[in-house]
């Protein structure tokens, strides 16, 4: 086999396993752009590496994701932007191959915004060790091998993370029909003025946080039923100010969002913005509104290669 036959094979060895590495720096990240960078990152190592001495290229290219993704996390820009406020996972539409795997649900959890935002608690090693094992299934041994700490520390990073997750992680199972209905009755409510219904839709401790349309240098954060009601009321008032900022009319369609139940404001083809939500018990718990391009590119894209069903809402 010549050279050039050989990086062909080599190639194609690395895109075969280039969606779980995505999936992989997604969960870490929390941000599939720069999931991607780290997985093409990942890929020029492979090219640059003496590939004949790889005994195991998928342990080798999850170490090497692993770790370019713990250095993004450690950067001073990452630092700022998460301690000043302005981090929020990045929203993908159900079927997008960075959500997999989904098997199980420790698998469906780890890529639901709300434990996305919630590892933002934990230190860059403790969120490594959690997915690993969590989403991935490696045991301590082959986590202990991907971080260069010994198999203890993997195993005392991953209490502590699963402390801190499960002690505010809000729990609650609700079946897909019971979560659409929620949301209908959510929109239908916000669109119509009924702040009253909006609070009883709302749990007790329900909190909202929305990026301001990317206008803003802070998310911004509602934490009782009462003024998240206003709030989502007048965000959702049609006014034809929204409209021209909006691009045109909007259609509004019910989607789920990292296994969420959520609303795409959509204009045309382009999704303009996104409303989603954590359900407690028939409850909303959390609604987050998102609408900064840059969050929306991937999700938006996903949006345009699928055949969209009967909005909930045609014209708003």
């Amino acid at each position: 086999m010549d050279d050039t036959t050989t990086d062909r094979f080599d190639t194609r060895r690395f895109e075969a396993g280039r969606d779980r590495l995505a999936s992989l720096a997604y969960r870490l990240l929390g941000s599939a752009a720069d999931a991607e960078d780290a997985v093409q990152d990942a890929f020029l190592h492979w090219q640059a590496a003496d590939r004949q001495r790889i005994a195991v290229p998928e342990a080798w290219l999850t170490k090497v994701v692993t770790n370019l993704c713990l250095d993004r996390l450690r950067s001073a820009r990452a630092r700022r932007e998460r301690t000043a406020g302005a981090w929020l996972p990045e929203p993908l539409l159900d079927g997008d191959p960075m959500l997999g795997p989904a098997d199980t649900f420790e698998q469906r959890e780890s890529v639901s915004l709300a434990v996305l935002t919630l590892m933002e608690r934990l230190s860059p090693l403790e969120r490594a060790v959690y997915l690993l094992r969590e989403a991935f299934s490696y045991s301590h041994a082959e986590i202990a091998d991907i971080l260069d700490i010994t198999e203890s520390a993997s195993q005392q990073h991953l209490h502590r993370a699963r402390r801190r997750i499960t002690a505010t992680r809000r729990h609650g199972d609700v079946d897909p029909a019971s979560a659409r209905r929620v949301v209908e009755e959510f929109l239908s409510a916000a669109t119509s003025g009924r702040v009253e219904r909006l609070v009883v839709l709302l749990t007790d401790d329900a909190t909202a946080i929305s990026d301001g349309a990317g206008l803003t240098e802070t998310l911004l954060r509602f934490d009782t039923p009462q003024r998240i009601a206003a709030v989502a009321r007048a965000g959702f008032k049609p006014t034809a100010a929204k409209r021209r900022f909006a691009g045109g009319t909007p259609a509004m369609h019910y989607a789920l969002v990292n296994g969420a139940p959520a609303v795409l404001v959509v204009v045309g083809d382009q999704v303009v913005g996104a409303v989603t939500f954590d359900i407690v018990h028939d409850r909303i718990a959390t609604v987050r509104g998102i609408a900064a391009p840059t969050r929306l590119a991937r999700l938006a894209a996903a949006w345009r290669q699928q055949e969209p069903d009967t909005p909930l809402i045609a014209r708003w």
